[in-house]
């Protein structure tokens, strides 16, 4: 597993995805926060908070985390390596688990600069150090796990097509209706009570719980039951090659 972890980690970094996944997201969140008038702007807003980050990476990642998981397992099928990968001695879920945390590996390198965000906001506070660091690692976390989850519904989407296209055509539009779908739904009045159980089930109800830096094992659950829930559904998949 671990050799098939560290494969996935030198394709992605030896070809230029990686790079653009980490030099796109990186750009245009520097530019929304630092450069262009806006509520998520730092200075703008003239508050020493990385709220701004936080709320500019949840859109930032509907996009660019299926733009890297769409060639998981499309472009094994693609190239019939798929075949000649599961037949080596490791299992389905060792598998997925190896190219999951490959994923996430990169997507955790993508966040490592911003740590530069946290030092500036720190020192331009009045008086400096004035920033809730314990609200801002939290964020962080939630932010890792808002990240594993898209992820998973990548690596989802990829194992149904052998098309990395249609991979990514797939995992955007299911990862936008698990953040924003549910809270759609909310909206309609005549649901009632109803509305707000169905609201707990979409992702934002949960990431704007956890980017206030609020650490509730709710929250936590939620997100690793809905990870978890996507990496079955993709181990089904490369099951159905049996069937």
């Amino acid at each position: 597993m671990y050799s098939l972890y560290r494969k996935e980690i030198k394709s992605y970094l030896s070809s230029l995805i990686g790079y653009i996944f980490i030099g796109v997201f990186l750009i245009i969140a520097a530019l929304f926060i630092w450069v262009f008038p806006n509520i998520n702007n730092i200075l703008y807003a003239n508050v020493a908070s990385l709220q701004g980050l936080f709320n500019t990476s949840k859109f930032l990642f509907l996009f660019l985390v299926p733009a890297i998981t769409m060639r998981t397992f499309a472009e094994e099928k693609n190239r019939g390596t798929l075949e000649l990968l599961l037949t080596k001695p490791l299992t389905d879920t060792q598998i997925i688990a190896a190219k999951f945390l490959a994923s996430l590996t990169l997507l955790v390198i993508a966040l490592l600069p911003t740590l530069l965000y946290v030092i500036s906001v720190y020192n331009l506070g009045s008086p400096p150090g004035n920033i809730d660091l314990g609200s801002t690692w939290g964020s962080y976390l939630g932010l890792i796990l808002l990240g594993a989850t898209f992820i998973s519904i990548g690596m989802f989407a990829s194992s149904t097509t052998s098309n990395q296209i249609v991979a990514f055509v797939l995992a955007a539009p299911l990862c936008f209706i698990m953040y924003f779908g549910f809270e759609f739904i909310y909206g309609f009045e005549f649901l009632g009570r109803m509305g707000y159980f169905i609201k707990t089930l979409g992702i934002d109800y949960h990431y704007t719980s956890i980017s206030r830096g609020v650490i509730d094992t709710r929250d936590l659950i939620y997100f690793v039951s809905v990870t978890l829930l996507f990496l079955i559904a993709t181990r089904v998949m490369l099951l159905s090659r049996k069937w």
